[in-house]
């Protein structure tokens, strides 16, 4: 078992959402992941940009002392992006950066969200990788997958 965990966010990115309960709901999925996993060192995984689900994210991971990674397509660039620790930059267009993504990650967070993201949810989910999906359909965020 490696020592670090690597946990993807994916979620609304230019959609409306209700920020304070988006926060609460990412307090409450982070706090699980630690609480399974108190010795490992986690990775916060997302899309880069500094916009929506990834920025609160990224912003709540920093808090926490995790480390950050952006994964994004090259219009990524065209975005105000957050300082992660690292950043991999993947095609030209939104969706070429997915596998890599998925490949990146061992765990899923998704708290709404678009079609990419659930594209990339039901992939992950084909792939057996743990899932805690957020959403009006599943507002208690209990976790499938």
């Amino acid at each position: 078992m490696s020592l670090t965990l690597r946990v993807g966010l994916v979620g609304f990115s230019g959609q409306k959402f209700d920020e304070n309960l988006a926060k609460q709901y990412l307090v409450v999925a982070f706090d699980e992941i630690q609480q399974k996993h108190p010795s490992r060192k986690m990775v916060l995984v997302s899309g880069w940009t500094d916009v929506g689900i990834p920025a609160l994210g990224y912003r709540e991971a920093q808090r926490r002392g995790w480390t950050t990674v952006g994964i994004a397509c090259k219009k990524a660039e065209e975005y105000e992006r957050f300082p992660v620790d690292q950043s991999i930059v993947v095609g030209e267009n939104w969706g070429d950066e997915s596998e890599e993504f998925l490949k990146s990650i061992d765990i899923m967070v998704k708290i709404g969200g678009g079609k990419q993201s659930e594209r990339e949810c039901q992939t992950a989910k084909q792939r057996g990788i743990y899932i805690i999906r957020i959403c009006q359909e599943n507002p208690t965020g209990l976790p499938w997958g």
